[in-house]
């Protein structure tokens, strides 16, 4: 079978099926592995996540069935490798928490992503260290965080200016040699204030700014 380019999104809004198969966490994991790893067997899998073959052979086609992954080519006829079947999983968060299983999902989701971060920073300071990467990008990589007093439509705003920017960084450095994979996170996540607290001052957070490596936020 000719491995496929995947198409660019998959869009769970309104597939409660696909939802649920989703509040798995080694599915996410599996199909998160297949999109920047690229196609991979169970076995292979198995290795990188320390699940058993048979574990991950069960999940592959519970994403299979669900249209997350398909069959990719194969290297010789014993073998059975997989790959993503998209770039992207995406979703409308409000109308996705009228659906059955939507909060869950985006719990799950939320999660992996936290522990995505952890292990992407691993590899980050093992490959500094190792000299896989070059020097350059000592001073270009950063873990930044803010806190900020935003309106939900200006939270809404920041994701999707964030994200045009970064398609249009990335589409600028598409084919330059010196670009690298670079795993990007970011999150907004409104907290309410403390008990018996009746508000802030209004210019709180007028001089917010990124709190950087090695200070508290």
């Amino acid at each position: 079978m000719p491995e496929q380019q995947p198409s660019s999104r998959i869009d769970l809004t309104h597939n409660p099926a696909a939802l649920k198969a989703l509040t798995h966490p080694l599915r996410v994991r599996l199909l998160g592995l297949l999109r920047t790893e690229g196609p991979a067997t169970a076995s292979e899998l198995a290795a990188t996540t320390g699940e058993t073959s048979a574990s991950t052979s069960y999940h592959l086609r519970v994403l299979a069935r669900h249209g997350f992954v398909s069959e990719a080519a194969a290297r010789d006829a014993r073998e059975r490798r997989w790959q993503a079947a998209h770039t992207l999983t995406t979703w409308d968060n409000e109308k996705l928490l009228d659906q059955p299983g939507g909060e869950v999902f985006l719990a799950t989701t939320r999660r992996q992503q936290v522990d995505h971060l952890g292990r992407t920073l691993d590899r980050h300071e093992a490959d500094l260290a190792a000299g896989r990467l070059a020097p350059a990008w000592r001073a270009a990589a950063h873990l930044d965080d803010y806190e900020l007093r935003l309106t939900p439509a200006s939270a809404a705003a920041l994701s999707r200016e964030f994200g045009a920017r970064a398609a249009e960084l990335a589409a600028r450095d598409a084919g330059n040699p010196e670009a690298a994979r670079v795993v990007v996170v970011t999150a907004a996540l409104p907290v309410a204030g403390a008990p018996g607290r009746t508000g802030e001052s209004p210019d709180a957070d007028a001089d917010a700014r990124p709190a950087q490596d090695g200070e508290a936020p």
